[in-house]
């Protein structure tokens, strides 16, 4: 587990997660007023998958496969990422015992206001519900991506957490998932993330952005979405088709 940055007060932690599988207490912050830039852009992800195809940075994720429980939600922030696996035990087993190795609330201890939570989490199961999801709120979270299932979808929406998760299911997580790591590299459908890099998430899908390369994409996709703009006022100008601005 590395240190906090000199000054930085750190938070009692859960005890839900060994120390030493914390591989950050804080994920790199992003550049001061970047966060804030990115959500000017409107349609968001669209405009940055293409710059990211530009670049030739992969990190576009759609809506189909990671779905948004807020619709019309949008959100920025910096990854803290957590990582699930299937516990060896059998659920029943596990239950009887009443053994929960779920970390997420480690995750929502760590977090720092506007972060996003992503989960490299479990298929067929719930790797984060209603009452983490109204805990990140609290902790003033930007919101959750989690590739695996989710549940209390009715009360997320209640306090409008705003979740992006690849299914949805009653069954929990509490006695088959165990936590691995916080804050360490993870895969989410088939895209590496690592703590700190820009999620950017609406209607359209997400898109993660390598922290080191975050600079360069705000400003091609400031770019891109001025000349969207330009040549969506020349649409309602009633510009001609062929006269229409095409070069970007």
């Amino acid at each position: 587990m590395n240190d906090a940055p000199a000054g930085d007060l750190m938070p009692k932690l859960t005890g839900k997660i060994s120390p030493e599988r914390i591989r950050l207490l804080r994920a790199p912050r992003p550049p001061a007023g970047l966060v804030e830039k990115f959500k000017h852009i409107a349609d968001a992800t669209s405009v940055i998958a293409d710059v990211m195809d530009e670049l030739g940075i992969t990190g576009a994720v759609g809506a189909s496969l990671l779905k948004p429980t807020l619709p019309s939600a949008s959100i920025v922030g910096p990854a803290l990422t957590v990582r699930n696996i299937m516990q060896r035990e059998h659920a029943y087993e596990t239950a009887r015992r009443r053994e929960n190795r779920m970390a997420e609330f480690e995750a929502h201890n760590l977090a720092l206001p506007g972060d996003v939570i992503v989960i490299d989490g479990v298929l067929g199961v719930s790797n984060m519900g209603g009452i983490s999801a109204q805990t990140g709120k609290r902790q003033g979270e930007a919101g959750a991506i989690v590739s695996g299932g989710i549940r209390d979808v009715g009360h997320s929406r209640r306090v409008e957490y705003p979740l992006w998760a690849t299914e949805i299911t009653p069954v929990t997580g509490k006695w088959r998932i165990e936590t691995v790591e916080i804050n360490g590299d993870i895969q989410i459908e088939g895209v590496r993330v690592s703590p700190g890099d820009i999620v950017v998430a609406d209607e359209t899908g997400v898109c993660f952005i390598p922290i080191t390369r975050a600079v360069e994409v705000l400003e091609r996709a400031l770019a891109k979405a001025a000349f969207e703009h330009e040549k969506c006022s020349a649409i309602d100008f009633g510009t001609p088709v062929a006269d229409l601005p095409s070069k970007e």
